[in-house]
Parts: C-alpha cells; sequence; structure tokens
C-alpha cells in the first residue's frame, strides 16, 4: 500500500484513476491544480506522485520542484496527452521516473507504478546507479559515435554531449565514465533543467545550517559526494549566471565553498555536460558564459536521433522486446510488419526513450509471440501518414494559421527540431518561434 498525491484537473478523470488505485490498496489524495497540490504537499510524505502535465495554473512539473523543495524527493510519474510526447520527455529529463500518455492503460499504470514503488528510496536528482551498456546499433553515425567515446573516455577532457531529449545523452555519458580511469569512483548525475536558483547551488556546493530559508542542516553538495570520479550535468544551459560563475571558479580552482560557508574544499571531479540546444546560441544571446563554454567544451559529441539512424531501428527494437519480456514475463518474439511499416514511417518525437515505452506497453498487451498493430496506440497509428486537414471555407485566417502551422513542423522536422535553424530559416527570431509553437501546440 502506497500514500499516492494524483493531481488532474479534469474531475472525472480523476475519480476513475482514484478508485482504481483505491481498489489497489493504496491510499489517495486528489487534487486538481498546482496550488492545491503544494498545500497537500505540507499535508503529508507521498510515496509516488502521480501529475497531470496541463493544470489550470501551471503544469506537473511546477508540482514536481515543489516536492523537491520541501525534501520529497519521491518517483514522479506523468499523465500527458499522445500529441504532448516531447513534453513528456522534457519532463523525464528534468527528473520524473516515467511517463504515461492518456487515455491511461490500467494494466499499464500499475506496471509503471510498481516500478515508481520499487525505486522510491531513489532521489530523482541524483542517480549513481549502474547504467546498463549503451546500445552501439551498427549505422554510420552509431559507429562514429560510439568511436568518439571510445577516443575521450580514458582522457581527463571535460565533454559536452549535445542531442535531442531521448537519445540517450545520459547513457553516453556513462559509457565515457566506464571507460575511463574513474571508473571505480562516483558517477553522479543532476537534472539541472528542474533546479531553481538557489536549489542548483545547494545541489552542487552543499549548504552550511542557516544558510537560506530552509536550511535546516548541513548538506553535503554533489561536487563533493563526487570527487574522484565524474560529474553529469544534463541540461546545463538552463543553470542561472550566478550558479555559471560558481561553477566557472570550482573548475578552475579544483575547490567549492558550500553556502553560507567560509571553508572551501578541494575536489578533483571530470565533468560532462548535456544539452539539447546550441549552447553557443546561447552564449551569443548572453544566456550563457563564454568562457564557461569554452571550459565545458574541451571534447562534444553529438548523439543522433532515432529518426537518422534507420539501420539501427531494428537492433533497438529488439534489444527493448527483450527487456520488456524478462520484467513482464512474456515470450513476444517479433513485431508484425504492420508494425514494422508503422515503425519505419514514424517521427519518433521522444528518441529511444519513446520506443522503448511503446515496446514495453506492446509486450504487455500482447499475449503471443507477435505484436500486433491492435497493441500500438491508436493516435500513433493515426499520425503516421495523416493528411493535413485544411479548413473548410472561406475563413482566410483559419487557412493561413493551417498552413503556417504545416510549415512550422516541416521545418522544424528538416533541422532535427533544432529552434535556432529552424527560427533562422523560417526568418524570425527564437522568441517569435516559441510563441507561435505554443500557439499551434507543437511540441
Amino acid at each position: 500500500m502506497a500514500n499516492i498525491l494524483l493531481v488532474e484537473d479534469d474531475t472525472t478523470f480523476s475519480m476513475i484513476l482514484e478508485n482504481f488505485l483505491q481498489k489497489k490498496g493504496h491510499q489517495i489524495v486528489t487534487t486538481h491544480d498546482v496550488k492545491s497540490s503544494i498545500k497537500a504537499l505540507d499535508s503529508k510524505k507521498y510515496d509516488v506522485l502521480l501529475l497531470d502535465y496541463r493544470l489550470p495554473d501551471g503544469n506537473g512539473l511546477d508540482v514536481m520542484v515543489a516536492a523537491r523543495e520541501k525534501d520529497q524527493n519521491v518517483p514522479v510519474i506523468i499523465m500527458t496527452s499522445f500529441n504532448d510526447v516531447r513534453t513528456a520527455v522534457r519532463a523525464i529529463r528534468s527528473g520524473a521516473l516515467d511517463y504515461i500518455t492518456k487515455p491511461v492503460n490500467p494494466d499499464e499504470l500499475a506496471m509503471i507504478l510498481n516500478e515508481a514503488l520499487e525505486r522510491k528510496e531513489s532521489a530523482p536528482v541524483k542517480r549513481q546507479d549502474v547504467l546498463p551498456a549503451f546500445i552501439e546499433g551498427e549505422s554510420d553515425a552509431s559507429k562514429k559515435l560510439h568511436e568518439y567515446i571510445q577516443l575521450v573516455a580514458p582522457t581527463a577532457m571535460s565533454v559536452i554531449i549535445q542531442g535531442e531529449s531521448g537519445t540517450g545523452k545520459e547513457y553516453v555519458a556513462g559509457s565515457i565514465h566506464r571507460l575511463s580511469k574513474r571508473a571505480s569512483m562516483p558517477f553522479v548525475a543532476i537534472d539541472c533543467g528542474s533546479l531553481s536558483k538557489d536549489l542548483a547551488a545547494s545541489e552542487l556546493f552543499g549548504h552550511v545550517k542557516g544558510a537560506f530559508t530552509g536550511a535546516l542542516q548541513d548538506k553535503k553538495g554533489q561536487f563533493e559526494t563526487a570527487n574522484g570520479g565524474t560529474l553529469f550535468l544534463d541540461e546545463v544551459g538552463n543553470l542561472s549566471y550566478e550558479v555559471q560563475v560558481k561553477l566557472l571558479r570550482a573548475l578552475q580552482e579544483r575547490v567549492i565553498q558550500p553556502l553560507g560557508s567560509t571553508r572551501q574544499i578541494k575536489v578533483d571531479v571530470r565533468i560532462i555536460t548535456a544539452t539539447n540546444d546550441d549552447l553557443l546560441s546561447s552564449v551569443s544571446r548572453g544566456e550563457f558564459r563564454e568562457d564557461l563554454y569554452h571550459r565545458l567544451n574541451e571534447f562534444k559529441i553529438q548523439v543522433p536521433s532515432l529518426r537518422s539512424r534507420d539501420n539501427d531501428l531494428q537492433v533497438f527494437i529488439k534489444h527493448f522486446i527483450t527487456l520488456a519480456n524478462i520484467e513482464l514475463d512474456r515470450n513476444v518474439k517479433k513485431l508484425s510488419p504492420q508494425v514494422n511499416d508503422i515503425f519505419k514511417q514514424y517521427d519518433w518525437p521522444g528518441n529511444l526513450r519513446e520506443l522503448k515505452n511503446v515496446i514495453k506497453r506492446m509486450v504487455l498487451l500482447s499475449g503471443g509471440e507477435e505484436a500486433g498493430i491492435e497493441s500500438l496506440p491508436e493516435e500513433m497509428i493515426a499520425s503516421v501518414n495523416q493528411p493535413v486537414k485544411q479548413p473548410s471555407g472561406t475563413d482566410l485566417k483559419a487557412i493561413n494559421e493551417a498552413t503556417e502551422k504545416e510549415l512550422i513542423t516541416e521545418t522544424l522536422r528538416k533541422v532535427k527540431y533544432n529552434k535556432s535553424q529552424a527560427a533562422k530559416l523560417l526568418n524570425i527570431d527564437r522568441t517569435t518561434l516559441y510563441n507561435k509553437m505554443e500557439k499551434y501546440q507543437i511540441e
């Protein structure tokens, strides 16, 4: 039995979920917006947070961040619509354990919930578990990726890993660590995208009791925890300017100073960072320090997206089917020809993470040795080769908006979702592009 905070603004759907979870023996507290959810976090401790992404006064990540600031480092499951897969992937990158798409399949929810409960002792911003071997693949892009990993791993160079969400940047970082001379020392990963300025400084460098409101006891920073090993900073571009200054000093002088303390601590840490955007663009906009960028960028690795690794798709499918069979006690050996055709046509915005989740769902729903099209999400089937619906009639504004949305979507696909390049091709600035993506719900 677990204490679960369920946050869902659809009252009917939340009642259905609440009844289902209560029948499984869990105790449920249900809220419908960010404000009431944060109040619920003050009233008790939870084992799992089950959060809808889109809420009337914010999103599920606001609740997740609030929980961390209250020292409730519990597993988080994000619920989102199928069309928001990229949003869900961003949530994973920010520290959520997993996501589930609506309409929610009860068996799938129960499976993910059980996984969350098994890992409830693990903090989402700090993962030191041994990562599984990274899948190498057979394409030229994969061979080049692993050639670079083996080349840079034995050195002491700082590495920037660049790639879309879900491509496996943390697995690349873990592979570099395991092949390095620091392999016997700690590997510590931090999701910078989910940390506020004060929380980021405390997480990296530690603090002493009374350093700020809520600092009730001394805390060791992750630099100190990773001493002698590797510190992986995911989405490093989200760090505030003030924290960037502290990080640069730590790298240059190999010392850190906990918040509120005058004591300096010597550290020996290799830094590996990751980003899904081009940090040079952030440098040009004045959002990221140029001197820190050059200090981090001693070697850069580009992780290819799944859509650019056609030769690898079957390798990954086979691997994820094997993992799912072991985990779910199934005996699926292959996908049907229809499913393989859809997989080849599908855009895979969530990359390897999305493929893994889709495969796991299919294996769960398949009773035999072949997973058929009936085990695929209906929305995924509909999204493949679905013609763009142009508004009928003479509504010029609606027709123009539909055309604009299609052009933006196609441009993003062409540049593999690099927003800086897309804005340049569309002859608009990044702010305008972000506003239009929000308007048309392009994720």
